[in-house]
């Protein structure tokens, strides 16, 4: 398991301010790039090898 002490959460530039379904992306974290639902931060957090995460990213530009 990652460790997330002194993760810093960002929410996407494009996240409406309504509380709507929106993502935080901690891509500070050596070697991971971790994501939790912005409503429930206490929650559950998905974590992703930086590699998949940048494969995924590119993916959607291409969209």
């Amino acid at each position: 398991m990652a460790d997330l002490t002194g993760a810093r959460w960002h929410k996407s530039t494009r996240s409406g301010s309504n509380g709507g379904d929106c993502v935080e992306v901690a891509g500070n974290l050596p070697g991971v790039v971790a994501v939790r639902d912005s409503k429930d931060p206490d929650g559950p957090v998905l974590i992703f090898g930086r590699d998949t995460w940048a494969a995924f990213i590119e993916t959607l530009k291409g969209q």
